[in-house]
């Protein structure tokens, strides 16, 4: 059974559709990022979820509860859904054992029991001695960490994350999203996760929703978003790399195609029944390599980036003005920039025509 269900779910705020007609279905202890810029309509997607805002068509449904619809809107606190922001959201006067035991102490759970709680999420998030302090005493991982025990506490079986790890600093953040997985792990409940981060996304989920213009566009595992986007759009915003325009001269029952671009022919994946007509390409970083054979197209190096175990080279194609391709090279001998080269396209997709 499915934990969330979204059915045509829209949001409107005045003349501006802030969630446009999403439909998503998270299975029960599935871990889904909801990936994409600012202001495409994600965090307002949760809040939806968590029930701070109400709906103007469509239908949410919590397991098999309808708590948001046509005349239908369960309040936040009657959904029983965790949540941790990206501020925390924790009472500065209250101590950790009580921020963890706010939505116990609702529940009416009291003595003994509120106790053991309390005290099993403080041993599972690795915050056992801190339940005296309050969150001014706190570093930003501890404060999320209260925020995530107070989750397991109150035993959420929908778990709301937005922009939970912004922030924190780098080594923190990867460091926090591994505990995160961790708390799903041992909580077993489903996780909604927002960012804009796709390393984030990509690193840890098990589905990711690529969110833009409150549409959602394509919704899969990290490795099929990034091999292959269905739209122009998932291109541009999942990996590195460019979007290219090219023609499909002939198609292959084995889901590859021959396509004219840069002034050659050349072999890459597509959809089953792609038409040959002029497409665009999506061209990851390593689906170009640089040859000396004479053979390839010329291109000349536009910039070098090292980045500690890999070094990224950016070249514009001769033949395509205005084009930026982008190389991920593991040698150390990276041409110098305003250097002539040849390049080859090794790989490729066919974006699907809309």
């Amino acid at each position: 059974m499915a934990a969330v269900t979204l059915d045509g779910v829209t949001k409107r705020f005045g003349s501006v559709t802030a969630v446009d007609a999403v439909s998503l279905s998270v299975a029960d202890g599935e871990f889904l990022a909801v990936l994409g810029p600012s202001g495409c309509g994600k965090s307002t997607l949760l809040r939806l979820i968590a029930g701070f805002e109400k709906c103007d068509g469509g239908v949410i449904r919590l397991g098999e509860n309808n708590v948001s619809g046509p005349d239908v809107h369960i309040v936040p606190e009657d959904r029983h859904v965790g949540m941790v922001f990206q501020s925390y959201a924790l009472w500065p006067h209250m101590t950790v054992a009580e921020n963890i035991s706010y939505p116990l102490r609702v529940q009416k759970l009291r003595g003994r029991e509120l106790e053991r709680e309390v005290d099993s999420a403080l041993e599972t998030v690795g915050l056992m001695g801190l339940a005296d302090r309050r969150p001014a005493e706190l570093s930003g991982g501890q404060r999320q960490r209260v925020a995530l025990a107070r989750c397991l506490a109150m035993k959420a079986r929908v778990v709301l994350l937005d922009e939970p790890l912004a922030n924190l600093d780098m080594h923190l953040r990867a460091r926090m999203l591994s505990e995160i997985a961790t708390f799903r792990n041992v909580s077993g409940a489903s996780l909604i996760y927002v960012t804009h981060d796709q390393s984030e996304a990509l690193g840890a989920a098990d589905r990711v929703a690529v969110m833009d213009g409150g549409r959602v566009h394509q919704t899969a595992s990290p490795a099929v978003l990034y091999r292959t986007p269905s739209n122009g759009v998932v291109s541009r915003f999942i990996g590195g790399g460019a979007v290219v325009r090219g023609e499909v001269i002939a198609t292959f029952a084995n889901g590859h195609a021959t396509v004219e671009l840069f002034g050659g022919l050349w072999q890459v994946r597509s959809a089953p029944r792609q038409g040959t007509w002029p497409a665009e390409i999506c061209i990851r970083p390593e689906d170009l390599r640089i040859v000396d054979d004479g053979s390839g197209f010329p291109a000349t190096v536009a910039r070098v980036l090292y980045q500690g175990g890999r070094t990224v080279m950016e070249a514009a194609p001769a033949t395509a003005s205005g084009t930026t391709l982008s190389l991920s090279l593991n040698s150390s001998e990276v041409p110098a920039p305003a250097s002539k080269i040849r390049l080859a396209v090794i790989d490729g997709w066919v974006i699907p025509n809309p």
